[in-house]
């Protein structure tokens, strides 16, 4: 997705170590008409799977994840990671390493708001080792829910991630794909 590409370019920073910072626009601060756009096209690209609803992770992975939801009209569930009072005693909760905090968090989903037979989007922001969309797979499992599309607006390619999800046999689609993050640079696939 072009729009997306030219944004990163002009905006986002590669810090090292596959560290991409795009939060003026994606993930701290957000452009609600990017994300709309966004929406747009991973709606359009999943509108066949039968999803039910759409899941992702708090917090950078929501504002993409509710505006695929809208263009689908579909709920979005997001995994949180610190259980509030209001959650049931009885949760789905996985463990997934996650590279920009560098610690293992939580992942929270409560059985009231994901159940068995549905058919489950997962959205998030980035796709990168795949660690926290397997942790999201994992929950929606032990819900009982099936996984029946996989889409990130940025997937660092590199990582390997897409490789860790391909066994899932879902479809997996990506906005914006970086090949390489050597020396300050930042390269897309195409």
């Amino acid at each position: 997705m072009q729009v997306l590409k030219d944004r990163i370019l002009k905006e986002g920073r590669n810090l090292g170590n596959g560290i991409l910072k795009v939060d003026g626009f994606i993930n701290h601060q957000v452009d609600p008409a990017l994300m709309d756009l966004c929406g747009q096209e991973l709606a359009r690209r999943f509108t066949d799977i039968g999803a039910t609803k759409v899941l992702t992770a708090e917090i950078s992975g929501i504002a993409p994840a509710l505006m695929t939801a809208f263009h689908m009209n579909l709920p979005v569930v997001y995994a949180r990671k610190h259980k509030p009072i209001t959650m049931p005693d009885q949760v789905f909760l996985t463990l997934t390493p996650s590279h920009t905090k560098g610690r293992t968090v939580e992942l929270i989903i409560s059985p009231e708001y994901l159940a068995g037979g549905e058919k489950v989007l997962i959205i998030d922001d980035f796709l990168a080792s795949g660690a926290t969309i397997l942790g999201l797979v994992r929950l929606a499992k032990s819900a009982g829910a099936q996984v029946v599309g996989i889409g990130a607006l940025v997937e660092k390619s590199f990582e390997g991630g897409r490789q860790a999800l391909q066994p899932l046999g879902v479809p997996i689609e990506s906005l914006a794909c970086i090949v390489q993050m050597d020396n300050d640079q930042i390269v897309f696939k195409d």
